[in-house]
């Protein structure tokens, strides 16, 4: 079913343009309202019931394992940021020395500081595959780097920068030949771009809820599968416990865990005005799907990104990238702080990463958006 646009949904005024979902996405309308009157609820604490605490969290990871196309909730835990949910998975690695953790050039860095740091303290290597200069290459280049000297593949689905899209299916398969885990970091594709845990049986896939997932900036999500069933967590909060449900009896200290991935819950995960957040936003998310979504985004960039390409603006090719989220090359030639400000002027929200201007969109932007970046860009060639 194609979509249709959606701006009626969110609250924004008619002379923003904003394409920069990717670095933080607006608030639909009916997750303002629900963390309204989540922040309204906070004056009543005599209406709280100890359920409170553990009810509405099952129902936002039955959503996400929903979004993700898993069959089983306890597999996810709701977590503050990427970077504590792959310290989560660091922490339960163990490598040998000379083993070899692969990256990819320019990786946002909560998934590079945290191998580096695991690396070091096992005397393993890490390994960056750059971009190459044809860029169709990249996961050739992968797939070749993984031997059995490889112990992790830390990578995302799309890179950050310009969505090119990494062959996921590809590298499992790969790794799994090689025993190898695969850690994959989800914050720019999941919700806007097919993913299946089923299809791609990562290890771990972790990713942030305040992108393409619609929710507050201190949300992400993280899944985890068999490998860590019996792992350490880096925090030893009350909640993640068996029995923990019971408050009364919280001083009968338990030893045992929650089952699966559920002891990797951070502390107060049961985040009361946060959650509600969630829950709405998750809500909407299933009610896109997101191939269709792929596919609005593209109807209302193609004729842009043509014309962008004849004034030297290039973006890589359709069928290498995401359409919600991609990169335009600036020509060496262009005088940056000119076109930042000219597209400060006209009311134009993008990203600069590296060489490229990043523009991500989403069900709120229109065609009309797209002929307006264009007219604003070609003053600055003139």
């Amino acid at each position: 079913m194609s979509l249709t646009n959606q701006k009626d949904k969110f609250d924004f005024p008619e002379d923003i343009v904003y394409l920069n979902t990717a670095s933080f996405s607006p608030a639909f309308k009916s997750v303002k309202t629900a963390g309204l009157n989540a922040v309204k609820a906070k004056s009543r604490p005599d209406y709280f019931q100890s359920s409170d605490l553990f009810d509405p969290v099952i129902e936002l990871r039955k959503l996400f394992a929903k979004v993700i196309d898993s069959d089983d909730y306890n597999r996810i835990v709701t977590i503050p940021s990427v970077s504590y949910g792959m310290a989560n998975a660091a922490r339960n690695i163990t490598l040998q020395k000379g083993d070899e953790i692969i990256l990819v050039e320019e990786q946002f860095p909560s998934n590079v500081y945290i191998w580096k740091e695991l690396a070091d303290k096992f005397e393993a290597k890490i390994i960056t595959i750059k971009q190459p200069k044809y860029i169709a290459d990249w996961n050739h280049k992968i797939l070749e780097a993984i031997t059995e000297k490889t112990a992790v593949v830390a990578i995302a689905q799309i890179h950050w920068a310009n969505g090119f899209i990494f062959d996921l299916k590809a590298i499992r398969e790969k790794t799994k030949q090689h025993k190898a885990l695969l850690i994959i970091d989800g914050s720019q594709s999941i919700g806007a771009l097919p993913f299946s845990i089923k299809d791609i049986q990562p290890d771990a896939l972790i990713c942030a809820g305040y992108k393409w997932l619609f929710g507050p900036y201190g949300c992400a999500y993280a899944y985890y599968s068999d490998y860590f069933d019996d792992g350490i967590p880096i925090e030893q909060n009350w909640s993640i416990r068996l029995g923990s449900e019971n408050l009364s009896g919280l001083t009968q200290y338990q030893s045992e865990y929650k089952p699966k991935a559920q002891r990797y819950a951070a502390g107060e995960s049961a985040s009361f005005i946060y959650i509600k957040m969630q829950i709405a936003a998750l809500k909407e998310i299933l009610n896109i799907n997101p191939q269709d979504l792929q596919d609005y985004c593209n109807s209302i960039t193609e004729d842009a990104l043509e014309k962008l390409k004849n004034i030297g603006f290039r973006s890589e090719s359709p069928e290498l990238r995401a359409k919600h989220l991609l990169g335009i090359k600036i020509p060496k030639t262009i005088d940056l702080d000119k076109l930042k400000h000219q597209l400060k002027n006209a009311n134009i929200i993008v990203s600069f990463r590296g060489d490229y201007i990043r523009l991500s969109c989403h069900l709120f932007n229109t065609k009309a958006h797209f002929e307006k970046l264009v007219k604003t860009i070609t003053l600055v060639t003139q």
